[in-house]
């Protein structure tokens, strides 16, 4: 199962990441369990200067801008092409 993670102390940017992620997440018919980590100390565990961010599977894979629902997708794919799954599309 995926993990991913949406770093940001809960402005209106980290919202819509985690809205996306969600669009894709339910596009591609996948589940994984999203988390919205708001901790300073804990964001800053992984290699971001500012946020928002997003990990899959304990990789940052953006950070300091929103990404398409199209990248989340292909970050989605490959993760499950890293873990030894199908590719979903």
């Amino acid at each position: 199962m995926l993990t991913i993670k949406v770093l940001g102390p809960g402005c209106a940017n980290c919202v819509k990441v985690e809205e996306i992620t969600n669009n894709a997440l339910n596009d591609l018919g996948e589940f994984a369990r999203v988390e919205h980590v708001t901790k300073r100390e804990d964001i800053f565990k992984y290699p971001i200067l500012s946020t928002p961010g997003l990990v899959i599977n304990e990789k940052l894979v953006c950070a300091g801008r929103i990404p398409s629902e199209q990248e989340v997708i292909r970050w989605i794919e490959q993760e499950r092409v890293a873990m030894g799954m199908d590719k979903v599309r």
